[in-house]
C-alpha cells in the first residue's frame, strides 16, 4: 500500500508539473493574444479604405491647385513670364496643366513634359475598388511615375488635366500610414488592455478557481476543504460551480463507501479461518448429537446439521462481499415450498410474536440455485421481521411476513410482503446499494444488496412494489422475478 501510495503522488505531481508547464503560455496569455490579433486585423479593415481616401483627397486638393492656377493663366492678357509660370506649376506640384473645353484641348503651362505617362485616373466618379488597388500601387511603387490626373473644373471649360511625379504623394501617404499605425498601437493597446482586464475578472479568475478546485482535489480528494464552494453566479460558471461541488461531494461519499467495503473485506477475510474451524467443530458435536435415541434430539439435530453446512460453506467462500467473485448459480428444479419452509424455521426462533406465513403452494417449482435463492429469501424475510419488531405492524393487526409465488407471463414471480410500515422514502433511492443507510437501526445495509446481486446473477430482477400497484399486507412488498428457462449468468459482480 505503501509504494502504491508514493506511485500515486509521483503521478500526481508530474501531472501537477505538466499542468504548471502548459500555463506558462495559459488561457489568459491566448485570449490577450489573440484579442491583440482580432483588433489589429479590424484596424487593417479599417485601413484599407482610409489610406484609398486619402489618396483620393491629396489628388483632389492637387486638381482644385491646379484650377486655381488655371484661372490666373486664363486672367493674363498676355500671358505670365517663364519664372512665375514654373513657380504656379510648382506650386500645384504638375508638369503640365491643360484645360479641354469640348473638342477642344489647351495647354496653358508646362514646366517639364513627360516622356509617357505611367498611370491615368478620372476622379469624377472613382470606384471604391479601383481606388483601394491604384493605391496598393502607389504604396508598393519602387520608381517615381508619372500620374495623369482628370476632374471637373468650376469654369468655362469641361475638365481640367494635369500631370505630376509620384513621389509627394508616395512620401505623404507613408507618412499617413506612420501616424495611423501609432493611432492603431495605441487604441488597440488600450482597448485590449481593458478588454483582458475585464474578461479576466469575470471569466478567467473565475475558471482559474475552477482548475484550481480540480487540480486539488484529484491530489488529494479526501482532503479537508478540498470541495469547491460554489461562488452563486447566475452564468454558466456559477452552474459549472454548482455541478462540480455535486460530484466532487459525490466521489468523496463515493470514496469513504469503498474504503469501508475494503476494510470489510480485509476484516472478513482475518476472521474467516477461526469462524470456519469453530463451525467445524460445532458440526462435529451435531453430528454427535444426531445419534442420540432422543426424538426431539432426532427431529433437531438435522436442521441444525443443515444449518451448520451452510454457515461453515459461507465461511468457505469467505461470505457474502468478502471475497472478490460470488460463484455462479447452479440451476436445477427445486419445490419451492420447502425451501420456505427452511427459511422460516431458521428465522422464526429469531422473530417471536411475528407470523412468518409460508403461502407458497406445496408442488410449486422454481428454476434457480437452491442455496443461493434461500440466502436471497433469508435475507428479505429477515428485513422484513426487523422492521416489524422494531416500528411494529399496522394499528390493529398482528405483526406478519408472507411469501408467495406465482407464473405470470413466462416468469416465476415471487413475494416477500409484510404489514410494517414500509420503506421510508429516503432510502428508496439506493435501496439495493450495499452499505447505504438501512431502514431499521443497527443494521448494514447490505441484506437486501446480496438479495439484489443474487437474484441478478439468476438473469431476473427484485424491485420494491410501489403502494400504487401493492396487493400485499399493507406495508413494504419485495417482488422477485425470475425467468422460467435458464437464461446465461455471470458471476456475481466483484466488490472492491
Amino acid at each position: 500500500m505503501g509504494q502504491e501510495r508514493d506511485i500515486g503522488q509521483v503521478e500526481a505531481a508530474d501531472l501537477v508539473g505538466r499542468a504548471g508547464r502548459r500555463l506558462r503560455f495559459g488561457l489568459a496569455n491566448r485570449l490577450l493574444v489573440l484579442l491583440l490579433l482580432f483588433i489589429m486585423l479590424a484596424e487593417i479593415a479599417a485601413y484599407v479604405p482610409t489610406i484609398a481616401n486619402f489618396r483620393n483627397a491629396w489628388l483632389r486638393d492637387r486638381l482644385a491647385a491646379a484650377a486655381t492656377a488655371a484661372l490666373v493663366f486664363e486672367a493674363a492678357p498676355a500671358g505670365l513670364v517663364p519664372e512665375l509660370e514654373a513657380a504656379l506649376l510648382q506650386s500645384v506640384g504638375a508638369r503640365t496643366l491643360v484645360l479641354k473645353t469640348g473638342e477642344e484641348r489647351r495647354l496653358l503651362a508646362a514646366s517639364r513634359m513627360p516622356h509617357y505617362i505611367d498611370e491615368s485616373f478620372d476622379l469624377r466618379d472613382p470606384s471604391s475598388w479601383g481606388s483601394v488597388v491604384a493605391a496598393y500601387r502607389t504604396l508598393t511603387a519602387t520608381q517615381n511615375r508619372v500620374l495623369s490626373l482628370v476632374g471637373e473644373i468650376p469654369m468655362g471649360a469641361d475638365l481640367i488635366e494635369i500631370t505630376l511625379d509620384e513621389a509627394p504623394l508616395q512620401r505623404d501617404m507613408w507618412s499617413h500610414s506612420a501616424v495611423v499605425l501609432s493611432l492603431s498601437l495605441m487604441s488597440s493597446s488600450f482597448v485590449a488592455l481593458v478588454a483582458a482586464l475585464g474578461i479576466h475578472l469575470m471569466v478567467l479568475r473565475p475558471v482559474r478557481r475552477l482548475t484550481t478546485s480540480i487540480t486539488a482535489f484529484g491530489r488529494n480528494p479526501e482532503g479537508a476543504g478540498r470541495v469547491i464552494e460554489p461562488s452563486g453566479r447566475s452564468d454558466e460558471i456559477g452552474i459549472a460551480e454548482d455541478e462540480l461541488a455535486i460530484m466532487q461531494q459525490d466521489l468523496l461519499r463515493e470514496l469513504n463507501r469503498k474504503k469501508r467495503l475494503a476494510a470489510l473485506g480485509l476484516a472478513v477475510a482475518k476472521i474467516n479461518h477461526d469462524m470456519r474451524n469453530m463451525l467445524a467443530s460445532a458440526q462435529l458435536l451435531s453430528d454427535r448429537l444426531a445419534d442420540l435415541p432422543d426424538p426431539v434430539v432426532a427431529r433437531i439435530a438435522p436442521k441444525l446439521v443443515a444449518t451448520l453446512d451452510r454457515a461453515i460453506s459461507f465461511c468457505q467462500s469467505t461470505l457474502v462481499y468478502g471475497r472478490a467473485v460470488e460463484r455462479a448459480p447452479k440451476f436445477g428444479k427445486l419445490v419451492l415450498h420447502a425451501l420456505v419452509t427452511d427459511v422460516v424455521e431458521t428465522i422464526a426462533p429469531l422473530a417471536p410474536g411475528v407470523v412468518i406465513d409460508n403461502a407458497v403452494q406445496r408442488d410449486f417449482e422454481v428454476y434457480a440455485d437452491a442455496e443461493q435463492l434461500f440466502r436471497a429469501l433469508l435475507n428479505l424475510v429477515r428485513n422484513g421481521v426487523d422492521a416489524l419488531m422494531g416500528a411494529g405492524a399496522a394499528p390493529g393487526a398482528a405483526p406478519m411476513v408472507r411469501i408467495r409465488a406465482r407464473k405470470e407471463a413466462g416468469a416465476t414471480v415471487i413475494e416477500v410482503c409484510d404489514n410494517g410500515p414500509g420503506v421510508p422514502s429516503q432510502a428508496r433511492a439506493n435501496l439495493f446499494q450495499a452499505f447505504t443507510d438501512s431502514s431499521r437501526p443497527g443494521g448494514t445495509g447490505l441484506g437486501l444488496s446480496i438479495a439484489a446481486d443474487i437474484v441478478h446473477a439468476h438473469g431476473g430482477e427484485i424491485i420494491l412494489v410501489p403502494a400504487s400497484a401493492d396487493r400485499g399486507l399493507g406495508g413494504a412488498t419485495f417482488r422477485i422475478t425470475l425467468p422460467q428457462k435458464r437464461k446465461k449468468t455471470a458471476a456475481l459482480p466483484e466488490v472492491a
